[in-house]
């Protein structure tokens, strides 16, 4: 079973792939669409779920969504046909910091993908080129909540805390006009809905090869969050516009 089949089971259950619930999603939108008739683009789309619910509920919305996984891509534009919405979804199979586009856009999102850019600071200058005059970026990025332990730093690698995050966001230029850090719940209801229906699809195909991978994959995971990052781990999501340059300059 590759990486990639196994995050499309894991997240069966809870189709934006970071810790935030549906109101949070929403109201994440609401902010970044004011209008109600932007350009969308967001870079590592995966299932484009931020796309199509910008698109369901605003009909005058235009989407464009960038990944390298076929896989991802066809079950986006599955879920914007069954919505009727398709016609306004433009979806691109390549890698996103190499994606280049005539047009800029009013919203750039990019939310727990910034590791294809290398962190977050490249991911908002990827952000940048693409930006219209007065666009705003949606951007999700994790902190360290608390004090890590070896293992959860083994798990994430070095994270700043949430003050020097945003303080590192600022200093780049970026104003942030709305943000949501994810709660307690919406941190566990995430891990519990990946790492659980990951370990149901295992015991629903006991006779599947990958069944076995599965459920190790499962129960390590889970240990891996309770036991390593539960207590430290946090998840940011702001939504910025540039700064204005009042040096003259």
């Amino acid at each position: 079973m590759s990486r990639e089949e196994v995050s499309g089971i894991a997240h069966a259950d809870h189709a934006i792939k970071a810790p935030l619930d549906d109101a949070s999603v929403g109201r994440l939108l609401g902010h970044a669409l004011p209008r109600g008739d932007e350009r969308v683009l967001d870079l590592g789309c995966g299932t484009a779920e931020w796309l199509v619910r910008a698109l369901a509920t605003r009909p005058y919305v235009q989407a464009e969504g960038v990944d390298v996984s076929e896989v991802a891509l066809r079950q986006a534009g599955r879920a914007a046909s069954a919505l009727g919405v398709e016609e306004r979804l433009v979806l691109h199979r390549r890698e996103a910091a190499d994606f280049v586009s005539p047009q800029p856009f009013d919203l750039v999102i990019s939310v727990g993908a910034t590791h294809a850019f290398g962190g977050l600071l490249p991911t908002l200058a990827a952000a940048r080129k693409h930006l219209a005059p007065g666009g705003r970026v949606l951007i999700g990025e994790s902190f360290w909540d608390r004090d890590p332990s070896p293992a959860a730093i083994e798990a994430f690698g070095e994270l700043a805390d949430l003050a020097t995050t945003v303080d590192l966001v600022v200093a780049d230029g970026w104003t942030p006009v709305h943000g949501h850090v994810s709660t307690r719940a919406e941190l566990d209801a995430y891990e519990w809905a990946c790492w659980g229906s990951l370990a149901a699809w295992a015991l629903d195909h006991p006779d599947d090869p990958a069944g076995v991978q599965a459920l190790e994959t499962a129960t390590a995971a889970r240990s891996q969050w309770l036991h390593g990052y539960r207590d430290s781990f946090g998840f940011v999501c702001l939504v910025l516009r540039l700064t204005p340059d009042t040096t003259g300059k």
